[in-house]
């Protein structure tokens, strides 16, 4: 199975910031690296109104937009399809997964935390991470590493050497 690790956290708290980052690190570094974002309120993407809408209600099982510069494949998918089993189809071949999201989903997790005008706590301890990207002083369970955000390069690192 392709290692697959989940970056978590609060609206706006640097989630895709980081991500983008790793990314960068882990690519100069030889990995192929693929990209899941869980985006569960993107129906706009493919709305009604579009060609790629009408050629799927035609029946189309897999609808691929080529723009000059990006694809985007559309199909249907089976609710019950678990995320593991659709990770492995789409991204035979690479290193390593990276997903934005899917907090309650089964894949480690590691937490961005950002104290926000919400001053929401962390997620660790109400959820099982393996570590906290914050540059906060937060009381986090036992055993959670703590990475700082302005560390990209550590950040890779622990990825590398935990899941690579």
């Amino acid at each position: 199975m392709i290692p697959v690790v989940s970056f978590i956290g609060h609206h706006n708290s640097g989630k895709t910031t980081i991500i983008t980052q790793v990314i960068t690190i882990l690519l100069e570094r030889g990995y192929r690296v693929g990209v899941v974002k869980h985006a569960p309120h993107a129906d706009d993407l493919d709305s009604p109104d579009t060609d790629s809408a009408r050629l799927r209600e035609a029946g189309a099982e897999q609808t691929l937009l080529v723009s000059e510069d990006t694809c985007a494949l559309f199909w249907d998918t089976d609710p019950d399809e678990p995320i593991e089993k659709l990770i492995k189809r789409l991204f035979a071949g690479y290193d390593l997964v990276l997903v934005e999201g899917y907090k309650h989903g089964p894949f480690p997790k590691i937490e961005v935390y950002r104290r926000l005008e919400t001053r929401a706590d962390p997620l660790a301890g109400e959820i099982d991470v393996v570590a906290v990207i914050t540059k906060e002083k937060v009381a986090l369970p036992d055993g959670v590493r703590v990475l700082s955000p302005r560390r990209p390069d550590e950040i890779a690192d622990f990825i590398e050497e935990t899941y690579l």
